[in-house]
């Protein structure tokens, strides 16, 4: 196997927890109507994000991230029964300040103390891909955050994971790539990459043309892997 130079990351459900935002507003006085109904809002809202991104991708019909991410949460809501307008931008706006997962701070600090390339790679809009970055306090250990606008179409399109080669001059076969999207995974592994998926669920595997190389419960083995523990 290659010598792995670069690790890549998915942003939205690898590195920053989609649920923290519906969590956060579970818990606040008067938000009674939204506690009861906040995981399966939270879960919709996600699902239907990938699905309005992989739709759009196949009619060739894009958008940011942004317009997807505000389309999927109205499903959420409308599903819930929920016609609370400063609701949904209480959400919207709390997306911007996703919580980093707890182990991801000192794993990437460790990849960079180990000479690691790191970047993320996602579907997410640069200015969306900022705040989160920023707000999770990580930015001084990514060498890039590398989104899909720029070559306007979501993933998993090729055209999409040929920019970490394009950026770091590196083959696919030196490349970890880490996601907690399966399909995402899947076709990063297809492609070339090596892969590892975060199944934080326990989920079973997609039945794709691509099979990831790792499995894991969190990102919390990623410098095993890449040598950097």
């Amino acid at each position: 196997m290659a010598k792995i130079t670069t690790c890549i990351f998915d942003a939205y459900g690898t590195l920053f927890d989609v649920s923290a935002a519906a969590r956060a507003l579970a818990g606040q006085p008067g938000r009674e109507a939204f506690a009861e109904v906040w995981m399966q809002v939270a879960n919709d809202w996600r699902l239907k994000q990938l699905q309005y991104s992989w739709l759009r991708a196949v009619a060739r019909d894009h958008c940011d991230f942004w317009r997807v991410t505000g389309d999927g949460l109205d499903w959420a809501l409308a599903r819930a029964g929920l016609d609370d307008a400063q609701l949904r931008e209480d959400l919207l706006g709390l997306y911007w300040e996703l919580d980093a997962y707890p182990e991801v701070p000192e794993m990437l600090a460790a990849l960079k103390r180990a000479g690691m390339q790191t970047g993320i790679l996602s579907n997410g809009s640069p200015d969306m891909l900022s705040g989160a970055v920023e707000s999770a306090g990580i930015g001084e250990m990514l060498d890039a955050v590398l989104s899909v606008e720029e070559v306007g179409v979501f993933k998993p399109d090729r055209r999409v994971y040929d920019l970490v080669g394009q950026r770091f001059g590196c083959a696919a076969e030196e490349v970890l790539f880490v996601s907690s999207n399966g399909w995402d995974a899947s076709f990063a592994a297809a492609y070339g990459f090596d892969t590892l998926w975060v199944n934080r669920a326990g989920e079973p595997m997609d039945r794709l043309s691509g099979k990831p190389g790792r499995e894991a419960r969190d990102l919390s083995g990623v410098t095993a892997i890449v040598g950097a523990a």
